[in-house]
């Protein structure tokens, strides 16, 4: 069933809308589940003050959304979702699942949500530092992106426009499978082998193209038709364990075509490395 992204700096109101949006679909007959932080048993100023406690949890949200939506539920994540790359994995796997989804930006001044904050019971609030790190590390949603679309704006002087959320919902068709999502024909015995060496031989090209540039420059890679884009030095080890990542995904979703691997790694390489 449909997936509800919700995002927004802290204390913009990502909760209010969520019970709006869940409302308005049980109204009209919906079975609706809201997943988020309120899930979490870590409080959330510890958890978005520790990279590795949040990197864990992303990956346990992400994992709940999947289940959820392969059932007969309409699934709202109410949460940050501050990271375009967290947002792009949610958006990998509702392709895989096959079901549409929408982004929901609670878009409103860090200086109005600031004093909101500030109104929250005080086990309820955002540390100031905390707030600060998140509301600068916010990357807002761009509705051209195809993983932010459809997307909805909605600020605090806005309606919530219910009717067009479940229009696009219920109304719309998934978005269509590509390459790195088709299940791999058994004919194809060596995908494993191919895979394992092309992503192995990729991770040795940027290795040794870092050596000889400085970040931010594109690395080309042969056999791809995309290029590589680089802000900052990536260590070996945490290239092989994006490798490693890629592939435990891609054996899920094999591919016919072994030569469209080159570009799955490259791509999936843009979007994971910030």
């Amino acid at each position: 069933m449909p997936l509800i992204v919700l995002c927004g700096i802290p204390s913009s109101g990502k909760t209010t809308k969520a019970n709006e949006i869940k409302k308005h679909l049980e109204d009209i007959g919906k079975k609706v589940s809201i997943l988020g932080d309120h899930k979490s048993s870590i409080d959330k100023n510890t958890l978005y003050s520790d990279s590795k406690s949040e990197v864990r949890w992303r990956g346990d949200l992400r994992s709940a959304v999947l289940r959820e939506i392969s059932q007969e539920t309409v699934v709202i994540l109410d949460s940050l979702n501050y990271i375009k790359g967290f947002r792009y994995e949610l958006f990998c796997g509702i392709k895989s699942a096959q079901t549409p989804h929408c982004v929901v930006h609670c878009n409103i001044q860090p200086e109005l949500a600031r004093e909101w904050n500030e109104q929250r019971p005080e086990s309820e609030r955002y540390h100031s530092d905390v707030f600060d790190a998140l509301v600068q590390r916010f990357e807002p949603p761009v509705g051209t992106n195809r993983w932010d679309k459809p997307l909805f704006t909605v600020t605090e002087s806005s309606e919530t426009d219910c009717d067009a959320i479940h229009s696009a919902l219920f109304n719309t068709k998934p978005p269509a499978r590509n390459m790195s999502t088709v299940s791999q024909p058994l004919s194809s015995t060596n995908f494993l082998y191919e895979l394992d060496k092309i992503s192995q031989q990729i991770v040795t090209t940027i290795i040794q193209a870092q050596k000889m540039m400085v970040p931010g420059e594109h690395i080309t890679v042969p056999g791809t038709g995309d290029k590589l884009s680089l802000t900052r030095h990536v260590s070996a080890g945490e290239l092989q364990r994006q490798r490693r990542q890629f592939i435990t995904y891609t054996k899920l979703h094999p591919v016919e075509d072994t030569s469209t691997i080159p570009n799955m790694f490259v791509q999936y390489l843009n979007n994971s490395i910030k």
